[in-house]
């Protein structure tokens, strides 16, 4: 039986969701400005394999602002961001990452999930196949809330910086 899996490709600015070593679907992102890197504080997008902990904001709307993992009540708007110039837009849905690497991306200083890295989505203003979280996977809305109703928690997730990892 194929084990359906999400890939995520650094280089090349990709989310895929595999059954097998089939693309199911795959979707531009945007990963962290600063690069790859597992570092707490680096601002870095961590590589290696992860599983999807949490699935957050599965009755929410699809421009949803979510604050600390908690919708706001508030939908985004370019109106909004003016007000908010400071915030970092997590929207719609949160889908919340661990590492599954002990050293790497798990424990200490290196921890994905005390790191609150996610895949989330952003407003439809911000460019994808282009570095410019803070360390999350940026998604568009639409697309993220398609791949949330195709995934389930324990779900791995492989962060590479290239094809070949």
């Amino acid at each position: 039986m194929k084990s359906r899996h999400i890939q995520i490709n650094l280089a090349e600015q990709t989310l895929s969701l595999l059954d097998g070593t089939t693309a199911v679907n795959s979707y531009p992102i945007s990963s962290a400005l600063n690069g790859a890197g597992e570092k707490e504080g680096s601002g870095c997008t961590p590589r290696g394999l992860h599983r999807i902990r949490i699935k957050i904001g599965a009755s929410e709307s699809e421009n949803a602002v979510f604050v600390g993992r908690r919708a706001t009540g508030e939908i985004y708007s370019p109106e909004l961001a003016v007000q908010h110039p400071e915030r970092d837009w997590v929207l719609c849905r949160i889908l919340w990452l661990t590492g599954a690497e002990p050293g790497r991306n798990r424990g200490s200083r290196v921890d994905s999930l005390r790191r609150y890295i996610y895949i989330h989505g952003c407003p439809d203003s911000e460019p994808m196949g282009v570095p410019l979280s803070h360390g999350c996977i940026r998604m568009r809305n639409q697309e993220l809330m398609a791949l949330f109703e195709q995934v389930d928690v324990g779900m791995q997730v492989d962060i590479r910086e290239g094809v070949d990892g």
